[in-house]
């Protein structure tokens, strides 16, 4: 803290954000909330500093973040959870310090955010049925061990201590979930006991029955929606009318799921329900202010009644600062709207980070993936009938299962019930069909000529549940295989985690058909951020320099996958594209995104 002498009224006012009324109070002061959503496991540390310092050029005071679990302990078996180099959280909190921004942290546990399983780290299914989000005892158990280890590095960090944490949320809009109110006591009391002082509040949808739900009388209740704020404001005034009103989500833009059209907002109407919001005193946060990407295996998925819907690997989320740090119309027509409202930096704009020059890729080398079964899972394991990836300790990756069927017998119909999500079939080695969740009763034919078959189900999952009721998603086979309603047994399974893809024995020749790793090499002269886009390829996942940027699809509406400039070294790259079904002849390195 800066020297120089401390007043009466100064001493006497309580520190960190408080509420006088229909205000919040900052050390005593009047302080309106202008944050932006920026989610720390989404961007590239390297450049956490450059989107927070963008942040505050827009305008805002403020940066909000959700804390990922899964992203700290994907495994159970690992009891610490991991808060080194990508996940030091608190050095997130401390840049954001130094850029002049405020913070409010959204720890969870849920955090929803179109992440997979919610944050919730996968292990949590190990009993597909597991109670969540309740009071359980042995969820609870889980959570308040995660919390014990997360929550003592930010109490330094409140602004009752000195630090820039104003303000937490306790679990996340919960009113759309459930209404277990001991639940949510049960996570205030655990915040309040780990040293968490600061105000703490409760984020709902802007309806009395969310509200109610998903509220905590002692606690500040807010709202989430997108568009005109009239019809929300009204209704969590009416929930809370002594208190300061605030957006804790203005969706200013979309998320995007496979398969469908890419979602834009319009940045002069989003610049006009901003007005309307600043208009009133209220205060917002805007979700999200800045894009991100949904690196690896992180991409959520949501239902839409029994249809399940996996979500994109970019979370641009058309929002004002782009997924690759570029500042949008959104941005400026935002930012002319806040500048009425507080005082704009006086710096110049940061300009568009330094883009890669386009170039084309030929992929020359290649390896089976059902070839190398040995060389990327440990031994296998064998089970009476197929289990779910989460039962063996696997997070995520691939799980692949092979049983011997009894023969010689003709065509008979093969079904899978409890799949999560879409799963190869190959009879003696041929592929014989696929099987995808939204297509619960299709069958594939499979016939045994000889005295036995082999059957073999490689399952790709493509994203936990997110958002309701369906949280409880185990990927791989938690159901049954049947031939003609006859239950196959007597399973080995293989857990293909694809973390480490070093013993892969690449080589050359004619390319494989199926499931098959590829490998290309780039030269680069000098890093910067690169777009890469897979025309004539289908469906995979990407590795630059042994780093999992993500899953492509040919259903789009995603084109290109953001490749930060950091990943990148100067001269040789590696290339590595896991691709399940058509492979195409080159890769191209793009310098503008494509996102549909």
């Amino acid at each position: 803290m800066g020297g120089g002498r401390t007043t009466l009224a100064q001493a006497d006012s309580p520190r960190g954000l408080t509420i006088r009324g229909n205000e919040f109070l900052l050390d005593g002061e009047p302080f309106r909330i202008l944050s932006g959503a920026f989610h720390y496991f989404r961007t590239h540390p390297k450049d956490w500093r450059d989107r927070l310092l963008r942040m505050r050029a827009m305008g805002l005071n403020t940066v909000e973040t959700y804390v990922a679990w899964n992203f700290h302990q994907p495994y159970e078996a690992k009891r610490k959870a991991d808060f080194s180099g990508w996940r030091d959280v608190a050095a997130f909190v401390r840049t954001a310090d130094e850029a002049g921004l405020k913070v409010i942290v959204r720890p969870g546990p849920y955090i929803c955010a179109e992440w997979d399983f919610g944050g919730l780290p996968a292990w949590l299914l190990k009993d597909k049925d597991a109670p969540l989000r309740r009071s359980d005892p042995a969820y609870e158990r889980a959570v308040d061990a995660w919390f014990a280890e997360l929550l003592p590095r930010f109490v330094d960090l409140q602004a009752t201590r000195g630090g820039p944490i104003i303000a937490m949320q306790v679990e996340n809009e919960y009113g759309s979930y459930g209404d277990d109110h001991a639940h949510l006591e049960h996570l205030r009391d655990t915040m309040r006991a780990q040293g968490v002082d600061s105000l703490l509040f409760c984020s709902n949808g802007a309806s009395q029955q969310a509200l109610e739900d998903g509220s905590l009388p002692d606690l500040l209740s807010t709202v989430n929606f997108a568009g005109d704020p009239t019809g929300p404001f009204a209704e969590l005034r009416r929930f809370q009318p002594d208190k300061p009103v605030f957006c804790t989500e203005f969706w200013d833009g979309w998320f995007d799921h496979w398969g469908e059209h890419h979602h834009t907002t319009d940045p002069a109407g989003t610049a006009a329900d901003v007005e309307k919001i600043l208009e009133t005193g209220a205060s917002i946060n805007f979700y999200m202010a800045v894009g991100g990407t949904n690196f690896g295996w992180s991409a959520g998925a949501n239902l839409s009644g029994s249809a399940y819907q996996p979500t994109v690997t970019s979370y641009d989320y058309d929002s004002p600062i782009s997924e690759s740090g570029e500042l949008t119309e959104k941005f400026h027509k935002v930012r002319d709207v806040l500048a009425k409202y507080t005082t704009l930096p006086s710096t110049p704009l940061p300009a568009t980070p330094r883009r890669m020059p386009a170039q084309r890729v030929a992929v020359r080398e290649s390896v089976p993936l059902m070839d190398a079964l040995d060389v990327l899972s440990s031994t296998p394991i064998r089970r009476t009938a197929p289990v779910h990836m989460e039962a063996l300790g696997q997070a995520y990756g691939l799980i692949h299962y092979r049983t011997r069927v009894r023969g010689p017998q003709g065509s008979k119909e093969l079904k899978v019930t409890g799949l999560g999500d879409r799963a190869l079939v190959f009879g003696d080695g041929k592929r014989i069909g696929t099987f995808d969740r939204n297509q619960p009763d299709h069958t594939v034919g499979f016939t045994v000529a000889g005295a036995s078959g082999t059957l073999d189900l490689l399952v790709d999952p493509t994203g936990r549940v997110n958002f309701g009721q369906g949280l409880n998603d185990p990927k791989g086979i938690s159901g049954k295989v049947l031939l003609d309603d006859e239950e196959v047994s007597d399973w080995e399974i293989r857990r293909l985690p694809l973390d480490n893809l070093s013993a892969l024995t690449f080589g050359g020749g004619d390319t494989p058909t199926g499931p098959a790793f590829h490998r290309a090499r780039v030269h680069v002269d000098t890093p910067a951020d690169g777009f890469l886009a897979f025309p004539g390829w289908d469906k995979g996942m990407v590795w630059l320099n042994g780093f999992a940027l993500g899953r492509y699809w040919s259903l789009g509406p995603q084109v290109t996958l953001y490749a930060p400039s950091h990943l990148w070294r100067r001269g040789r790259n590696e290339l590595v594209v896991l691709e399940m079904e058509r492979t195409g002849d080159r890769i191209e390195v793009r310098s503008e995104p494509d996102i549909g």
